[in-house]
């Protein structure tokens, strides 16, 4: 519908498209369209079904190593390890799309429905006079007449009719803080004179308009040129949120009233082609990229381990076809099989505790890892580090000397408007001022007054003054109220210089100014008038947020903010909260990656410059968070590696979020960064000792294939073994980082964290091959067969007791300080260790080939095991130290 109108058509014009009038549509018609519009709703977006959620946990590389070598395991008819490792698969989808519908089944629970009512003029007949009445917001149809105040949420895309005073807000939208003035094409210049009193509209002494130099330019996610002229917008080429006659559906009014048709619903308004289609989500974040590398590693290995076992076995030994199981055994043992379950459970309870405690809703689990590895955060300034309401610094007369009756007169000018104009609350400079000055007005008769209006930029009020005399006050903008004073020459531009230098300080500037007038003059006359001074307002800091800043701060999150505010606006609200701004740049001094690296505070952003930004710093290492509520926000939202919105955010917002906040607080942000690094620390403790033990194992499996005249141990041992240390490594998904882990960004570094696990690997495979040498030395029975039971039995009672020194001094977790029972891991540990003792002798180890070994024959390799535990011990505190 919007469509139809299109161009510069007149409001006769389009209201014929439409088939209505200025009396609105009958309650016949109205029924009718909505048959065949639908419900005035924004579209839903389809939920994945069990399924699908399943199939897309396979993309994760290990789960598709394990799924193939398990589909090997079973041509090569290894049964057990087939079963084993399919169902290890099958355990990790599930928990992983389980994970994800409780996510998606609280943020149904968070969707705040379109709720409420609209004010619509409808008739019972074509021949009855219209009525105004109130339907649901849901019922609302193309041709509807609509009638706005201060306060309404504009429930559809409408064209003005008539308009008096209005502004509305549609940062939503756009992302200006400041409200945008609309009329009537057929109305031009409408909004009062200076002498008309009861101008209509509404507003007190005007919000952020009167911030000197302090309104961004217009900007937002809108459509290209084409698009737009097909709007109705009346600007060919142009941005149709700059239409004056046109208003959107997300939008709310400031101050005015007007009455409008309206053009578009549900699916066909602005806002619902911004939910409907949000900015495609970048490839992967932190956690897939380190991961993939990782993993594309691990495969070119194991692919290359079963053809060299074989071929080395069959040149060496003369035993190929045999050695397959073995072959296939090892390569499985080089695999992390637990990886997928340990990661989900890890990232599951870290976002079942978050929403638990702190009401954080994790959307897509991944994204708990990529929290821990955030190490920039880009936020706003509104909302998040002040909150968006001003609060009075200082009152100076025209000297800049301070001076309390300019406050006083300014209080009285704002109590005053708000009696007589009727306003529904008192704006936030209304507040400021009232709570500043205390009881004041009252003692005055107030007589008339002319609420703020955006163009004229002032607000007027008139009381009683002395007998048959009127005192008119004004506020408002500098310009708009110095233009109005009788000022000597020269004296304008010093008031001017004044106005500027504070606004330049980073505050909001309000000018006063009075007049004397005889009773009976007629109207409001705004000129003549003696300059007061000056009034200035600071926004009011977060309560939490200087604490929250020097949170992050100490976890190595840096903290960028990017707002569409005065540079100086913002620069100062840092400052207060101890955050060095250092050189601020506007958004257009950004243009190369190295000036958004060294930017703290980037100042008059439009969306697309927040993208950009996010985009820079992502390209130049940092894994990039964005903290955004609004419809400009949403393009940032999809750039970044984490994308995280309040609760109260527009739902096209909270819908392209991967985590979304109680509220726009950094304290929460904290939480769920310090969330992210428990689980990070965890699955990072399962890695290094799964990888470094197992590439030991598989090092000395293969040497000892060559060197002995049988196999190191039998598939179905290796089987064993790997079974009983991927169950004692679910102790990690319950474990503990120390504070350690928590102090900077949990990043899993392909190069450096293979660097690791083969200086650690080699560590084992030479603690097992010491081992191999103490059992050659010590096996010298006459019975082969007894010989290769007893190595066998050896050899799995060494691995597993070194497997669980490994678990227990390669991990970041510790045992909570004050506690004295022993945690998850040493549980698991000691346990791993018990099956590694009394296994062999065991009737299921006699079926597994095993038997008992001789008193005689333990001494050695437990030397040689109190051995490894020294060095590896030693190895572990020179990698420590040697981390920056």
């Amino acid at each position: 519908m919007a469509s139809e109108t299109a161009g510069s058509s007149t409001t006769l014009e389009v209201l014929r498209r439409l088939e209505s009038g200025p009396r609105g549509l009958t309650e016949t018609e109205a029924a009718a369209r909505l048959a065949t519009h639908g419900e005035n709703t924004l579209p839903q977006r389809r939920t994945p079904s069990w399924p699908r959620r399943c199939a897309h946990a396979l993309r994760d590389p290990f789960t598709a190593v394990l799924l193939c070598l398990g589909l090997v395991s079973a041509a090569v008819a290894s049964w057990g390890t087939a079963v084993v490792i399919l169902a290890l698969v099958a355990v990790s989808c599930v928990l992983r799309a389980s994970g994800e519908h409780r996510a998606g089944r609280s943020m149904a629970a968070l969707r705040e429905l379109v709720a409420g009512t609209a004010t619509v003029l409808r008739r019972d007949d074509a021949r009855e006079p219209p009525r105004a009445r109130e339907v649901p917001v849901t019922e609302l149809v193309p041709g509807d007449v609509l009638r706005l105040g201060p306060g309404d949420l504009i429930p559809a895309d409408v064209r003005l009719l008539r308009a008096r005073g209005l502004a509305v807000y549609q940062g939503t939208l756009t992302g200006e803080s400041a409200p945008v003035r609309k009329t009537a094409l057929e109305e031009p210049g409408e909004g009062a004179a200076d002498g008309e009193a009861g101008d209509g509209g509404a507003g007190g002494s005007g919000p952020v308009s009167l911030s000197a130099g302090d309104v961004p330019s217009p900007a937002g996610d809108v459509p290209g040129p084409s698009e737009a002229a097909a709007d109705g917008s009346g600007v060919p080429g142009g941005n149709p949120f700059e239409a004056p006659h046109l208003c959107f559906q997300g939008s709310s009014v400031a101050t005015g009233t007007a009455t409008a048709v309206v053009i578009a619903t549900g699916d066909g308004t602005r806002f619902a082609a911004a939910h409907r289609q949000p900015p495609a989500r970048r490839d992967g974040g932190a956690f897939d990229r380190s991961v993939h590398g990782i993993s594309w590693v691990l495969i070119r290995f194991m692919l290359l381990t079963p053809p060299l076992v074989l071929m080395a076995n069959a040149a060496l030994r003369g035993r190929g076809p045999e050695t397959l199981p073995f072959s296939v055994a090892v390569a499985v043992g080089l695999t992390p099989e637990m990886l997928p379950v340990i990661v989900t459970t890890c990232l599951a309870r870290g976002a079942a505790l978050l929403a638990r405690t702190h009401g954080v809703i994790v959307k897509r689990l991944p994204a708990l890892h990529d929290l821990g590895a955030v190490d920039v955060l880009c936020v706003d300034k509104t909302g998040t580090l002040t909150q968006d309401r001003p609060v009075v610094e200082r009152a100076l007369d025209p000297a800049g000397r301070n001076d309390p009756e300019v406050l006083h007169w300014a209080a009285v000018g704002a109590w005053w408007t708000l009696q007589l104009a009727e306003l529904p609350a008192p704006d936030t400079l209304d507040e400021a001022l009232l709570e500043a000055a205390g009881p004041v007005g009252e003692e005055y008769d107030g007589v008339d007054a002319v609420p703020f209006d955006p163009v004229r930029r002032f607000s007027t009020a008139v009381v009683r003054g002395s007998l048959g005399r009127h005192t008119v006050v004004v506020t408002g903008a500098p310009e708009a109220v110095v233009e109005r004073c009788n000022t000597e020459p020269g004296e304008r531009d010093g008031l001017l210089a004044l106005a500027a230098r504070e606004a330049d300080a980073g505050v909001r500037v309000l000018a006063v100014a009075t007049a004397d007038r005889p009773a009976g003059a007629r109207g409001i006359e705004a000129r003549g008038l003696t300059f007061r001074g000056l009034v200035t307002f600071r926004d009011a800091l977060a309560p939490t947020a200087a604490e929250a800043l020097r949170g992050l701060a100490d976890r190595g999150v840096a903290v960028k903010v990017l707002t569409g505010d005065h540079p100086a606006t913002a620069a100062r609200a840092c400052r207060e909260l101890g955050l060095d701004p250092g050189e601020v740049r506007t958004a257009a001094q950004t243009v190369d990656t190295e000036a958004v690296g060294t930017a703290t505070v980037v100042a008059r952003c439009t969306p697309e410059d927040k993208a950009r930004v996010v985009a820079a710093l992502r390209a130049a290492g940092h894994t990039v968070g964005f903290l955004g509520d609004g419809v400009n926000d949403v393009a940032a939202l999809g750039a970044a590696d984490v994308g995280l919105a309040p609760r109260c955010a527009v739902g096209v917002a909270r819908e392209s979020a991967d985590v979304v906040l109680a509220e726009k607080d950094l304290t929460a942000m904290g939480h769920a960064i310090t969330a992210g690094r428990h689980a990070s620390g965890n699955i990072a403790s399962y890695l290094r000792v799964t990888l470094s033990s197992n590439l030991g194992n598989v090092v000395a499996m293969l040497a000892a294939g060559l060197l002995l005249p049988f196999l190191p141990m039998l598939p179905a041992q290796v089987l064993a073994q790997n079974l009983c240390f991927d169950a004692a490594q679910l102790a990690f998904a319950h474990d503990r980082p120390g504070a350690a882990a928590l102090r900077g960004p949990a990043v899993l570094r392909p190069r450096s964290f293979l660097r690791f696990v083969t200086g650690f690997g080699l560590l084992n495979a030479v603690a097992d091959l010491a081992t191999f040498a103490v059992l050659a030395f010590a096996l010298h029975g006459p019975d082969a067969v007894d010989d290769e039971a007893v190595f066998h039995s050896a050899w799995f009672t060494e691995n597993l007791l070194t497997q669980a020194l490994v678990m227990l001094l390669l991990r970041t977790g510790r045992r909570v300080e004050g506690s004295r029972t022993p945690g998850p891991v040493a549980l698991a540990a000691a346990g791993l260790a018990a099956v590694g003792l009394l296994l062999p002798p065991s009737p299921l180890g006699a079926a597994l080939g095993m038997t008992a070994l001789p008193a005689a024959y333990c001494l050695l390799p437990a030397v040689v095991l109190g051995l490894y535990a020294l060095a590896l011990t030693a190895a572990r505190t020179r990698h420590v130290r040697r981390q920056p």
